[in-house]
């Protein structure tokens, strides 16, 4: 464990973190698998793969394929389910001293409401709302693209539980905007953006899909102008703050997110590539400051658009 300069510090949603650095859920388990790879004190929170009130095997065959600049993921969401979670990950994960943000999914409100109960425990500091889910109950309408639903699950959570509310936003919407000031009224603490575009790979040989889903989820640097793209428009329109990601592989593309208007960044795809880049990210982000004169790394946010 290392002492982290002061200057990085950042305060998200009334929770303090000494970095501005998370991990994307999904892409660092639950921490702790990562903990001789990486510098965990370095981070500002571990963010943990998605949660659900049962354990879930996720989807059937072939779950990932590389794309070019990029890959597509078809995991479904595998979890242990929140009691394994409560009691053998998060003790562990509370002699970390780390912020631990736990993600949490549902296929309808009950469902959302029962995990967000589950969660709202000591050591956890913040749950992030996954509402890229398909809502069964709606035939099949994902909760993410409609505000009011999407409005309609933040308003669940948010009576369930004590815990500050992050909101991780779908890309795979016609308005970012109206869907960020969707959830805001509907009490969100903070947004976190964006979750994967959908995507696809066909294998021309055996002339099907790769993946056993059919469709993945595209991430890593092919879609980081996008994500860019979203966070500037959406940060000029709320007042709570963003968890910028998508395809952050270096300092350079934290900062990029950060002038664009996030407070904050998640390291995701690039942890497949090398596990210990969370901490060259933050080193990197030290030396800008320090470059540049700036008493504190929030003194960057939104100053692409100031």
């Amino acid at each position: 464990m290392v002492t982290v300069d002061k200057r990085l510090a950042v305060n998200i949603a009334g929770v303090d973190w000494v970095t501005p650095v998370t991990t994307a859920s999904g892409t660092f388990g639950f921490g702790l698998e990562f903990q001789e790879l990486a510098d965990l004190s370095k981070l500002g929170a571990v963010t943990v793969k998605g949660l659900s009130l049962q354990p879930n095997a996720g989807n059937k065959g072939q779950r990932v394929v590389e794309t070019p600049s990029g890959m597509l993921n078809s995991i479904g969401l595998e979890n242990p389910g929140c009691d394994f979670f409560k009691k053998i990950t998060l003790p562990m994960l509370k002699r970390k001293n780390i912020p631990v943000i736990a993600n949490i999914y549902g296929h309808s409100l009950e469902e959302y409401e029962a995990v967000a109960k589950a969660l709202d425990v000591d050591g956890v500091a913040m749950v992030e709302i996954n509402i890229s889910c398909p809502n069964v109950k709606e035939g099949g309408m994902v909760f993410g693209t409609n505000p009011k639903t999407a409005a309609e699950v933040v308003r669940t959570v948010k009576r369930a539980t004590g815990k500050p509310i992050i909101t991780k936003l779908s890309p795979n919407v016609t308005d970012i905007v109206e869907m960020a000031l969707a959830v805001e009224e509907a009490g969100t603490d903070a947004i976190s953006m964006i979750n994967t575009l959908l995507g696809t790979k066909i294998d021309i040989e055996r002339q099907k899909p790769v993946l056993g889903n059919v469709f993945g989820g595209l991430s890593g640097p092919c879609i980081r102008p996008v994500a860019v793209r979203m966070v500037y428009q959406v940060s000029q329109k709320v007042h709570v703050p963003i968890i910028g990601m998508g395809g952050i592989m270096n300092a350079d593309d934290a900062i990029e997110f950060m002038l664009a208007g996030a407070s904050a960044v998640a390291v995701g795809t690039a942890n497949f590539v090398e596990p210990g880049i969370t901490d060259k990210i933050v080193d990197g982000m030290l030396d800008y400051i320090n470059r540049k004169g700036y008493q504190n790394i929030s003194e960057i946010v939104g100053l692409a658009w100031k």
